[in-house]
């Protein structure tokens, strides 16, 4: 059986698409083909190249890409992870389904480097439990609808992690 492709999606593709692609190679590996892209691409934080590596997952190589690089291409699956790039999602030719999961943005976060940081680690765990839930998120995810992806407005606390 070949691999679900999918394709997380933020704003800058620095933290939390990131992560997800991350966490989706690592905890599903040979089941998922992951790939991330921004809207507004920048590069990737180093602070989540940090609290990746807390975790044992290595993202020191990702460089930070736009979604222009990925289109034309077949996904499966097409998550977005902030409303930004929800609602700049351009529609993707043979993507199947589309979800919408917003997540806080880490490189937001205010405070002590010690408060910040600990920012980036809770958006992280989140982050891990939702994409260790995907099969199940992914099966109850919108289809396409005349051509146009149509996303959830899900929030984390309301999806589906089993």
């Amino acid at each position: 059986m070949e691999p679900i492709r999918i394709l997380f999606l933020c704003t800058g593709n620095s933290c939390r698409s990131q992560m997800a692609e991350g966490w989706a190679k690592f905890l599903h590996a040979g089941k998922i083909e992951a790939f991330s892209a921004g809207t507004q691409p920048s590069r990737v934080n180093p602070l989540a190249i940090q609290v990746m590596a807390e975790a044992g997952v290595d993202i020191s190589t990702h460089r930070s890409k736009h979604l222009r690089e990925f289109l034309g291409q077949r996904f499966d699956y097409v998550v977005t992870l902030c409303g930004d790039a929800r609602d700049n999602c351009p529609v993707f030719p043979g993507a199947s389904r589309m979800v919408h999961v917003g997540f806080p943005d880490p490189a937001r976060a205010v405070g002590t480097p010690q408060e910040v940081l600990n920012e980036f680690r809770r958006v992280r765990d989140m982050i891990r439990d939702f994409v260790a839930g995907l099969p199940g998120t992914l099966a109850n995810a919108d289809p396409v609808h005349g051509g146009h992806l149509v996303s959830t407005t899900s929030h984390v606390g309301s999806v589906s992690l089993e």
